[in-house]
């Protein structure tokens, strides 16, 4: 299939990678002309343009144009810029960390022009070229299904990590709780893992620890791999800077659980550990900001 994509950063650059390496077509492009030209001379199924007019002109209909830039006003933006040069039956996919009352919008605005949008809560980071990226897709459920070609490329099996989860604005949602669950596994492994460091009596190698921890236990998973692989780097974590971000969602995720009268303490008191950790430096902040570098290439202070 051919597709067009706006946004070539830590995400974006991969995931045109590796649907060129399933053989679709891209035409690419970014605000830094540099990306779009060298993924152009890295892969001969990719086409560069100067601009998202050139983008929409070079693609054939009916067009298919993911965005891949951040969330907010640079979404905003770019979405009222393509949706003004597509036509019938075209799509717009949204795969950003957008706000899904944002996506309901613009599906709205959408579908007045007779344009499907589709809001694609993405997820796999730095990793996704190698691993594959989880796709939880809202919208028309026939756009969906038109383009199941570039989801099975993506994900991480044809078959598996990606669906069609519901109307528009139902993929920013799931998304949003998927990273506020994030959030609170964080937090939970990073505050585990300082009481481990602090019983100095029994000199624990950390690192074996998580590597212990990563077969068998109930606890693995793939951000306890990230701990390890981040220990392995820095076993003491000397440099970092315990001063954690936070993207948005944690926050929606907080705000949607008070609107619902749905109790989610975890969740909220890790969004609250981020702004702690703005404040004080610990070694749980620590792990944090490391292993928000390990999983999504966030950048990573370092200690005065």
């Amino acid at each position: 299939m051919e597709l067009g994509m706006i946004g070539l950063g830590k995400m974006g650059g991969n995931m045109v990678r590796r649907l060129a390496s399933a053989g679709h077509s891209l035409v690419v492009y970014d605000v830094a002309s540099e990306p779009a030209a060298a993924l152009a001379a890295e892969l001969p199924v990719v086409r560069a343009a100067t601009s998202v007019a050139e983008l929409c002109s070079l693609l054939q209909s009916p067009r298919a144009v993911w965005m891949m830039v951040p969330a907010g006003q640079a979404t905003e933006t770019t979405f009222s810029e393509v949706l003004g040069m597509l036509s019938t039956d075209d799509v717009i996919i949204d795969g950003g960390n957008s706000n899904y009352k944002d996506s309901i919008r613009r599906a709205e605005a959408a579908g007045a022009r007779r344009v499907c949008f589709l809001d694609v809560g993405t997820s796999g980071g730095v990793w996704g070229l190698r691993e594959g990226y989880a796709l939880m897709i809202g919208g028309d459920a026939v756009a969906t299904q038109r383009l199941r070609p570039i989801w099975e490329a993506l994900a991480p099996a044809p078959n598996e990590g990606w669906g069609h989860v519901g109307p528009a604005g139902a993929g920013h949602f799931v998304k949003m709780v998927h990273n506020g669950i994030e959030y609170g596994l964080m937090q939970a492994y990073a505050e585990g893992f300082e009481l481990l460091h602090a019983k100095e009596q029994f000199g624990l190698d950390l690192r074996q620890v998580s590597e212990i921890w990563s077969h068998g236990s109930v606890v693995r998973s793939w951000l306890l791999e990230l701990i390890g692989r981040a220990l392995g780097e820095n076993p003491t974590l000397e440099g970092v800077r315990g001063w954690v971000a936070d993207s948005g969602e944690g926050r929606w995720t907080a705000f949607e659980a008070m609107d619902n009268d749905i109790p989610a303490p975890v969740m909220t008191l890790a969004l609250l550990m981020r702004f702690v950790s703005r404040q004080d430096d610990s070694f749980a902040a620590k792990m944090l900001a490391a292993l928000r570098g390990q999983f999504g290439g966030h950048e990573v202070k370092k200690a005065p």
